[in-house]
Protein backbone atom coordinates (compact mmCIF):
# COMPACT_ATOMS: atom_id res chain seq x y z
CA UNK A 1 0.00 0.00 0.00
CA UNK A 2 1.80 3.24 -1.01
CA UNK A 3 0.37 6.90 0.85
CA UNK A 4 1.61 9.97 -0.93
CA UNK A 5 1.74 12.20 2.12
CA UNK A 6 2.30 16.59 2.59
CA UNK A 7 4.80 17.35 5.10
CA UNK A 8 2.35 18.00 7.76
CA UNK A 9 1.88 16.24 11.57
CA UNK A 10 -1.55 15.56 10.92
CA UNK A 11 -0.69 13.37 7.53
CA UNK A 12 1.93 11.35 9.76
CA UNK A 13 -1.06 10.30 12.23
CA UNK A 14 -3.25 9.52 9.35
CA UNK A 15 -0.32 7.33 7.75
CA UNK A 16 -0.08 5.25 11.50
CA UNK A 17 -3.90 5.15 11.60
CA UNK A 18 -3.61 3.79 7.71
CA UNK A 19 -0.69 1.24 9.08
CA UNK A 20 -2.61 0.29 12.22
CA UNK A 21 -5.92 -0.89 10.62
CA UNK A 22 -3.37 -2.37 7.55
CA UNK A 23 -1.46 -4.61 10.21
CA UNK A 24 -4.64 -5.36 11.74
CA UNK A 25 -6.53 -6.91 8.79
CA UNK A 26 -4.04 -9.13 7.98
CA UNK A 27 -3.22 -10.31 11.87
CA UNK A 28 -0.49 -8.81 12.79
CA UNK A 29 -0.27 -8.78 16.53
CA UNK A 30 -1.07 -5.58 18.97
CA UNK A 31 2.11 -5.43 20.45
CA UNK A 32 4.23 -5.57 17.00
CA UNK A 33 1.36 -2.98 15.30
CA UNK A 34 2.35 -0.74 18.48
CA UNK A 35 5.87 -0.93 17.99
CA UNK A 36 4.93 -0.73 14.31
CA UNK A 37 3.07 2.82 14.97
CA UNK A 38 5.12 3.92 16.57
CA UNK A 39 8.99 4.00 14.55
CA UNK A 40 6.11 5.09 11.72
CA UNK A 41 4.92 8.43 14.12
CA UNK A 42 8.67 9.14 14.89
CA UNK A 43 10.73 8.28 11.22
CA UNK A 44 7.62 10.36 9.58
CA UNK A 45 7.89 13.06 12.34
CA UNK A 46 11.15 13.50 11.37
CA UNK A 47 10.89 13.94 7.89
CA UNK A 48 7.87 16.06 8.39
CA UNK A 49 9.78 18.70 10.92
CA UNK A 50 13.59 18.37 9.70
CA UNK A 51 14.02 17.20 6.35
CA UNK A 52 10.96 19.13 4.79
CA UNK A 53 10.69 21.76 7.50
CA UNK A 54 6.88 21.39 7.66
CA UNK A 55 6.66 22.81 4.36
CA UNK A 56 2.78 21.37 3.89
CA UNK A 57 3.69 21.73 -0.37
CA UNK A 58 6.71 19.29 -0.61
CA UNK A 59 5.47 15.04 -0.27
CA UNK A 60 6.77 12.43 1.08
CA UNK A 61 5.76 8.56 0.86
CA UNK A 62 5.28 5.59 2.89
CA UNK A 63 4.83 2.19 1.79
CA UNK A 64 3.20 -0.78 3.84
CA UNK A 65 4.21 -4.13 2.86
CA UNK A 66 3.04 -7.25 4.69
CA UNK A 67 4.87 -10.26 3.64
CA UNK A 68 3.77 -13.29 5.70
CA UNK A 69 6.97 -13.42 7.41
CA UNK A 70 7.38 -9.67 7.64
CA UNK A 71 6.00 -6.12 7.88
CA UNK A 72 8.09 -3.56 5.79
CA UNK A 73 7.31 0.48 6.46
CA UNK A 74 9.49 2.23 3.56
CA UNK A 75 9.80 6.16 3.86
CA UNK A 76 10.98 8.14 0.99
CA UNK A 77 11.66 12.02 1.12
CA UNK A 78 13.09 14.76 -1.17
CA UNK A 79 14.87 16.44 2.32
CA UNK A 80 18.63 17.17 2.58
CA UNK A 81 20.68 14.10 3.07
CA UNK A 82 20.80 11.77 6.13
CA UNK A 83 21.27 8.61 7.58
CA UNK A 84 19.49 7.98 10.27
CA UNK A 85 21.21 4.42 10.93
CA UNK A 86 24.54 6.44 11.03
CA UNK A 87 23.70 7.79 14.70
CA UNK A 88 25.27 6.56 17.61
CA UNK A 89 23.06 4.89 19.99
CA UNK A 90 22.83 7.66 23.32
CA UNK A 91 23.57 6.37 26.60
CA UNK A 92 22.03 8.20 29.49
CA UNK A 93 23.66 10.93 31.10
CA UNK A 94 22.04 9.65 34.20
CA UNK A 95 19.80 7.85 35.52
CA UNK A 96 17.00 9.77 35.48
CA UNK A 97 18.53 11.46 32.25
CA UNK A 98 14.97 12.83 30.49
CA UNK A 99 16.73 15.59 28.36
CA UNK A 100 14.76 15.93 24.77
CA UNK A 101 16.54 14.83 21.59
CA UNK A 102 17.89 11.69 20.48
CA UNK A 103 16.20 9.35 21.83
CA UNK A 104 13.55 8.19 18.33
CA UNK A 105 15.86 6.29 16.55
CA UNK A 106 16.64 4.53 20.00
CA UNK A 107 13.06 3.56 20.15
CA UNK A 108 12.99 2.78 16.20
CA UNK A 109 15.97 0.04 16.97
CA UNK A 110 13.86 -1.52 19.76
CA UNK A 111 10.60 -2.02 17.95
CA UNK A 112 12.00 -3.49 14.73
CA UNK A 113 14.54 -5.94 13.43
CA UNK A 114 16.23 -4.40 10.47
CA UNK A 115 16.84 -0.48 9.91
CA UNK A 116 18.16 0.22 5.78
CA UNK A 117 18.78 3.52 4.63
CA UNK A 118 19.59 4.29 1.12
CA UNK A 119 20.11 7.32 -1.05
CA UNK A 120 18.41 7.50 -4.37
CA UNK A 121 19.24 10.01 -6.83
CA UNK A 122 17.65 13.01 -4.54
CA UNK A 123 15.81 10.71 -2.38
CA UNK A 124 16.06 9.40 0.98
CA UNK A 125 14.62 6.12 1.33
CA UNK A 126 14.33 4.00 4.94
CA UNK A 127 13.07 0.46 5.11
CA UNK A 128 12.23 -0.60 8.48
CA UNK A 129 11.62 -4.32 8.67
CA UNK A 130 9.98 -6.46 11.54
CA UNK A 131 10.03 -9.86 11.43
CA UNK A 132 6.71 -11.80 12.22
CA UNK A 133 7.82 -15.67 12.51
Amino acid sequence: MLLELHARPDEVMRAVETLQEFAGQRGVPERIIFGLALSLEECGSNIVNHALKRDAEQKFQVTLEHTGGAFIIELRDHGPEFDPTATPVRPPQQEDDDLPGGWGIALVRRSVDEIRYTRVGEENVLRLTKRLS
